[in-house]
């Protein structure tokens, strides 16, 4: 058994979020072998770590390579990233995938307020073709939530996909079309409308299927051709269980048991909490793998704790969810 207990979370707050991450970095330098030698690297004395930004990040790369545990526990679930046959895939393994619903349920709400009020469609075709993926597993569940008639996945049917929108905006029913970059561009420009009902939320990823375009080109084509004044996003990756999210201009918002430093870009050891820098992510949920992450992305944290993401440093191998830099 853990002593921190991981049900805490999702009502800690701005106060106490330092000292519970600092007692699951207590625990995860004794009991993640991977994580433990990862800090005999970085740090002198574990007891010496008094503030969140002295906590080690694990470099998100260790997901590829090692089996990253807390504790003891049948490797039974993971979630896998997407990639092109000559990647090797980052693989989360997961004790208990009912943290996982509580912690995008809890961040859902959160933003978005119950998933009943909602008809939810997901255009992901890259994540359905394959398997143990957060995100389907995600949108899945929020679809099976909504219990709208019209809720469900769309691979490539647009002309289908088109048809519901429009029968959907004939009600005002509230919508929500969150789809993969690639996927989003591809409809919106076969299927130009005008969306007063519906919110349209991209999570990422081009992965090679158009050139690269940066995230105001494809925010602006997607206003344009969709109707609407913003376009959300959501950032979230394989190896975490949480996920932030941006209602318009990429600027993003973490739940309370998630919070986004940056380190130096020169010096990797130089952490802040505002200020531009290569990004760290502290996820609370991940209370069973690692909590304490260093990213390849570069962005920008903001005064009141909100931040941008311009894309990835240029030596880290291009993943599924590529980000486009401003």
């Amino acid at each position: 058994m853990h002593p921190f207990d991981v049900n805490n979370i999702f009502s800690v707050s701005e106060a106490n979020f330092e000292q519970q991450a600092i007692q699951l970095f207590h625990l995860q330098y004794q009991m993640n072998p991977v994580y433990r030698k990862w800090c005999e690297l970085t740090i002198k004395d574990p007891n010496n770590i008094k503030t969140i930004e002295q906590i080690p990040a694990l470099p998100v790369g260790f997901f590829k390579s090692q089996t990253i545990q807390t504790g003891q526990f049948p490797l039974d679930h993971f979630f896998e990233s997407s990639g092109t046959t000559q990647t090797i895939n980052s693989r989360h393994w997961v004790k208990d995938l009912d943290l996982y619903r509580k912690s995008f349920n809890n961040a859902f709400e959160m933003f978005y307020g119950e998933p009943k009020d909602w008809c939810i469609i997901g255009l992901l075709p890259a994540y359905l073709e394959r398997q143990h993926s957060s995100l389907v597993m995600m949108v899945d569940e929020l679809i099976k939530e909504s219990g709208h008639a019209s809720s469900g996945f769309y691979l490539y049917e647009h002309d289908q996909l088109s048809q519901t929108l429009q029968l959907l905006e004939s009600k005002q029913q509230k919508t929500l079309l969150i789809g993969v970059t690639f996927a989003l561009l591809d409809f919106a420009e076969s299927y130009p409308q005008q969306l007063k009902h519906t919110v349209v939320m991209e999570t990422g990823g081009m992965k090679g299927r158009r050139s690269e375009m940066t995230r105001v080109e494809v925010h602006d084509q997607l206003t344009k051709q969709l109707g609407v004044e913003k376009i959300h996003s959501e950032y979230g990756m394989t190896e975490l269980l949480s996920q932030a999210y941006s209602k318009g201009d990429g600027i993003f918002v973490c739940p309370p048991w998630m919070k986004i430093l940056v380190r130096d870009e020169e010096d990797p050891l130089t952490v802040r909490t505002k200020g531009r820098g290569v990004i760290n992510v502290i996820d609370l949920a991940n209370a069973d793998s690692a909590a304490f992450i260093a990213t390849d992305d570069v962005g920008m944290i903001y005064e009141d704790g909100s931040f941008e993401v311009f894309g990835r440093i240029d030596h880290s191998d291009i993943r599924g969810c590529s980000l486009m830099v401003v």
